[in-house]
């Protein structure tokens, strides 16, 4: 047996009820996948709790898998909608028009960051600063180094719209730089 199996080949011994090849893809992905569902719901401990679903629709729909794309496009397209999915489910849990505009910004501004002499805080700062869409194509292209067909498969949009997406998060994320005093802060 393989010593180090790819991708593909554990979600084939995952289909056949292979727990150590469940254990070896949890391990290979779960920072990765966790890391970008907490930039997406900005909060660790429902991210921890989607991990655990995420990983569990991998182990029921690993014979559904028809490697159209790569296991970890796979994993991030289900990570992405459970966690869209939390979202919806917390503004309709918890939000109200009313408290909506009573919500305050409590993100450091990048002149605050720059205070703190963290570049990477006003960098991030900046990036938060950028619309969900802006910000989640970053996060694919940048942190996930995927590709604009990969981004295009993992948020169902045209490969055209993410790369539409993709030059105004750069464009605007720029400015922002520019405004945060970082010049060429942004390949």
């Amino acid at each position: 047996m393989n010593q180090h199996p790819d991708d593909e080949e554990l979600i084939t011994r995952i289909a056949r009820g292979d727990r150590l090849a469940m254990q070896v893809l949890f391990a290979r992905h779960n920072l990765r996948v966790f890391r970008f569902v907490v930039r997406l719901v900005k909060d660790e401990g429902i991210a921890e709790d989607m991990i655990g679903e995420v990983f569990l629709d991998v182990w029921r729909q690993a014979g559904r898998f028809e490697a159209r794309s790569s296991v970890s496009t796979w994993l991030l397209s289900i990570a992405r909608f459970k966690a869209l999915s939390a979202l919806r489910k917390r503004r309709e849990d918890q939000l109200d028009e009313d408290m909506a505009g009573e919500i305050e910004d409590d993100r450091d501004t990048p002149e605050v960051a720059l205070q703190k002499d963290d570049k990477g805080a006003a960098i991030r700062a900046c990036l938060g600063r950028l619309s969900a869409e802006h910000r989640e194509v970053v996060d694919l292209v940048y942190y996930h180094e995927k590709s604009l067909a990969e981004v295009a498969a993992i948020t169902g949009a045209h490969e055209a719209t993410v790369k539409t997406r993709l030059f105004y998060a750069r464009k605007k994320l720029s400015e922002l730089l520019a405004e945060a005093g970082i010049d060429r802060g942004w390949p």
